[in-house]
């Protein structure tokens, strides 16, 4: 028998806040987090200057010098998000967590930009100065899930997500079906990424990043005629699932229930999404959780900015769910913030759901002529009272995600 998966933590390190209560006042203050990042100003040939950082990281006493020497900005994003979490569910200090029960689903799209121009050095300068034992923990694209294993004493499975913009949805949906299966009993579940000027310029050569560098508040644009690529982000996000019995059981608080989820690739190009596999892992996520497209209240988009995703993105929603179900996208919001966007997303999507108000999109005045005419939320949001909703992202090498949550009542 299927076991049922509950949410009972979760929290993220934004660039809208680092709790609930400040997200949703910027939430609802309509205005993003991007600025022109001084420093790369300094980079010959890069076109975007805007990003969105993280304005501080909160970190505990459990962090000093001798746990934080593997981490570097990624992974303390993960552990910072993390250490929350486990709080707010009321299992910090539980033995349960260092027993096998629980384990951990996370990723980034890499490890740390530092640490591997600390590696690339070696051949540049011919000297191994500045290597010690932790810069490869610190580069390695699973450096976030090894660094909460060591940092909370895990010993569960980990499953380690580096797949780019689903890492951290992948990362939900593999924790969500190891507890599903009766693999584990509780999963940290998330993703995490840094800001780093090497980002903006891969995205830079392929034409793909807003450049609206004097009107950083304007940009970036999902789904407007006006949009002209998408704005890098980072921060960190994670989610404590937990198998529905046990939680009761404890008196866990409970946030929503994981009825769906749905991945797929497209199997045609790295770059060029496909509007046909992008509808299938929707529709994957719908089976999975028994319901039809007529069930979900509000999906939450992937939302970039960019030409080629928008409008596949919006034309496999139309393919399924027409203009009935309203849909907004938080990059608009804290930028793109790659490997911890699935899990920010879905925490943002859990809360709003809670909350029965949803954000708009912001800088969406006039729908692009390319993109699908969808229920597309704008001006202040809107009041939402629904039981079921879904988060979507679509990552580069056409690998696709489709999360469901429902109300737990």
């Amino acid at each position: 028998m299927k076991k049922r998966v509950v949410i009972t933590g979760m929290a993220g390190i934004s660039s809208l806040g680092n709790d609930w209560a400040t997200i949703l006042t910027k939430l609802k203050s309509c205005t993003n987090a991007v600025k022109q990042m001084e420093g790369w100003k300094a980079y010959e040939g890069l076109y975007t200057l805007l990003g969105a950082p993280v304005e501080e990281i909160p970190l505990s006493d459990r962090f000093n010098r001798k746990t934080m020497r593997s981490m570097d900005r990624v992974s303390l994003f993960a552990a910072s998000a993390t250490e929350k979490a486990l709080m707010d569910a009321g299992l910090i200090d539980s033995p349960e967590i260092h027993n096998g029960s629980m384990g951990i689903s996370y990723g980034s799209s890499a490890g740390s930009a530092a640490a591997t121009v600390d590696l690339a050095s070696l051949f540049w300068n011919k000297t191994v100065k500045g290597i010690n034992a932790n810069t490869y923990i610190k580069m390695m694209s699973h450096t976030a899930p090894v660094n909460l294993d060591i940092f909370f004493g895990i010993t569960g499975r980990i499953i380690t997500t580096s797949s780019a913009c689903t890492s951290g949805s992948q990362g939900i949906g593999y924790a969500y079906e190891s507890i599903k299966n009766g693999y584990q009993t509780m999963m940290i579940a998330g993703g995490a990424e840094e800001l780093s000027v090497a980002d903006a310029a891969i995205f830079d050569t392929l034409f793909a990043t807003s450049v609206k560098n004097d009107t950083p508040e304007l940009t970036p644009r999902p789904f407007d005629r006006n949009r002209d690529g998408l704005v890098l982000g980072e921060g960190g996000g994670t989610l404590i699932l937990e198998e529905l019995g046990h939680a009761e059981a404890r008196g866990a608080r409970i946030y929503a229930e994981i009825v769906g989820f749905g991945t797929n690739s497209d199997g045609t190009h790295v770059t060029k999404p496909n509007f046909n596999t992008m509808k299938r892992a929707m529709e994957i996520a719908l089976k999975d959780a028994g319901l039809s497209s007529q069930d979900i209240g509000y999906i939450n988009a992937h939302g970039t900015g960019t030409q080629h995703g928008d409008v596949a993105e919006t034309r496999a929603t139309f393919e399924l769910f027409r203009e009935r179900t309203p849909i907004s996208s938080l990059k608009s919001y804290t930028g793109h913030t790659l490997g911890a966007c699935g899990a920010l997303e879905a925490m943002v999507t859990i809360n709003m759901m809670n909350e029965r108000w949803f954000h708009p999109t912001i800088n969406l005045k006039e729908r692009a002529p390319d993109c699908a005419d969808l229920d597309y939320i704008v001006g202040n949001g809107r009041t939402i009272d629904c039981g079921y909703v879904m988060s979507n992202n679509f990552a580069f090498g056409g690998i696709n995600t489709s999360l469901i949550f429902k109300r737990y009542a």
